[in-house]
């Protein structure tokens, strides 16, 4: 079952007539279905309000819609934190007489570049939304998988249920995961995408999965359940970062700037930033708890206390 995950960055609740309305907190989740083809819309529902959820929405995503009524700060935002985040494929979509001239000298450079500018027609995009998906191949037999957990719940006879996109590889009915940070393990019970059962869920997938041997109160938002033993988990950190050209100051010791990888957002203290191009710093960050990731994947530094601008840039993760 080929999944689409779209961050879309407009309008709040511009998905609701695009797909059907799903899971709903701080980020609000839609779903479109055709067949075997399937579309998962994630909108940062408390965004402006609060940073967390658009990198949250974007770093989920594969593509992104990017809904301008109006050129705003938060369109700006959302435009550098898609860059960070490497969303390099998605659609423009203008509103109030906004015209593609206007938009072109403030996305240039961007992954907002490569996006298509499409009119304001939902059944043309979400026909176009299911030409991509269509496009996806889901590996179902990888020998291992992680999945970051972005809700969880209890289910009178099912027990705990953790809901999210799967990152890397495929996960199976009944292998055991270990839970990260920590040393926890679970058993995967069973299964579901899309209100439908399976034996295992690939790489982008939207996925429930009922775990035994682990409590709710054992999950949190960022936990990530995984079988692939080269994971890492990172307490402290020394890594080369680049800031966005927008940003106008060093980073000093003592900012507390915020890591988000997958769904974990992470307080991270400026130990130190050393380098003679203060652009591209060798930083030493002292985590308020553990990151999980990959060796080599990509993390994005935010400052949610900052001004006008509070999307740091990015930072390679060992």
């Amino acid at each position: 079952m080929p999944n689409l995950n779209v961050a879309v960055l407009g309008p709040s609740g511009y998905a609701k007539d695009i797909g059907k309305k799903g899971t709903t907190s701080d980020l609000t989740f839609y779903n479109l279905k055709k067949g075997d083809l399937t579309v998962t819309l994630i909108e940062p529902t408390r965004y402006p309000e609060r940073l967390a959820p658009l990198f949250y929405a974007v770093s989920m995503a594969s593509q992104a819609i990017l809904v301008v009524d109006e050129i705003t700060p938060t369109f700006g935002e959302s435009v550098i934190m898609l860059q960070c985040a490497g969303v390099k494929e998605g659609y423009v979509i203008l509103r109030n007489y906004l015209s593609r001239e206007q938009l072109l000298p403030l996305i240039k450079g961007t992954v907002i570049e490569g996006y298509r500018f499409m009119e304001d027609d939902k059944i043309v995009l979400r026909e176009s939304l299911l030409e991509e998906a269509a496009k996806i191949e889901s590996p179902q037999d990888e020998p291992s998988g992680s999945l970051p957990v972005d809700h969880f719940f209890s289910v009178r006879g099912i027990g705990t249920v953790a809901l999210g996109s799967v990152a890397r590889g495929s996960l199976h009915k009944h292998e055991e995961v270990r839970v990260l940070p920590g040393e926890k393990t679970a058993q995967i019970r069973s299964i579901q995408k899309h209100d439908e059962d399976f034996d295992s869920a690939g790489v982008g997938e939207r996925t429930g999965m009922a775990l035994k041997g682990l409590e709710v109160e054992d999950l949190d938002r960022g936990i990530v359940l995984t079988t692939d033993k080269s994971i890492k988990s990172t307490s402290s950190l020394k890594a080369g970062a680049e800031l966005v050209k927008y940003w106008a100051t060093p980073l000093k010791p003592g900012m507390v700037l915020h890591l988000g990888h997958w769904m974990q957002y992470i307080p991270a203290r400026v130990e130190a930033a050393e380098g003679p191009d203060w652009h591209k710093p060798l930083l030493t960050l002292a985590l308020d708890k553990p990151v999980i990731h990959p060796a080599g994947s990509r993390g994005v530094l935010t400052y949610p206390e900052g001004g006008k601008l509070k999307v740091v840039g990015t930072i390679e993760l060992p």
